[in-house]
């Protein structure tokens, strides 16, 4: 199971294993926000298993992170929803196809649906008379390198709700 873990500003931090998550909190580095109905059990000791911590200090989040380049994190970024037409994405696609001088990068790379893939083929968006919604960059750390945030615990979902806010 894991453990959501939130700076001491409600900021989503990392997500930890829960005996990470155990050891920050009986050490007095965080306290629990919400747990789950499992027990952990030691020779002196009950508690339930943390799903969120909160950190009793700010801890600086890494700002310096790059986010690196993937089909998935593509997707993530465009919503799995096509540049083209909207429709659920379930594939990514080279504006500037790279038959034609197009490479991976965040800047050229979209969501695209699999009709829309085949329909563009190698061709430029001018030739078949399409148009962007948006400008596709690389998107900003917080939590997008975060991994695991994509499918949230349901316990997670205030608490990200939360930072989505602030």
């Amino acid at each position: 199971m894991k453990t959501l873990v939130l700076n001491a500003g409600y900021e989503p931090l990392s997500i930890v294993p829960f005996t990470r998550a155990v050891v920050l909190v009986l050490t007095g580095k965080a306290t629990v926000l919400a747990a789950e109905d499992v027990p952990v059990r030691s020779e002196h000791l009950n508690l339930d298993q943390p799903s969120v911590i909160l950190l009793t200090r700010y801890v600086r989040p890494p700002h310096d992170r790059r986010v690196s380049l993937s089909r998935r994190g593509v997707l993530r970024r465009d919503n799995h929803r096509c540049a083209y037409c909207a429709k659920p994405a379930t594939t990514v696609d080279h504006v500037v196809p790279r038959s034609r001088g197009g490479v991976n990068s965040w800047e050229n790379l979209v969501a695209c649906c699999r009709e829309c893939n085949n329909r563009k083929g190698n061709r430029s968006l001018a030739e078949i008379g399409w148009k962007l919604s948006f400008h596709p960059q690389e998107p900003r750390t917080g939590q997008f390198w975060m991994r695991g945030i994509d499918k949230p615990v349901e316990q997670w979902r205030p608490f990200l709700e939360l930072s989505k806010a602030a």
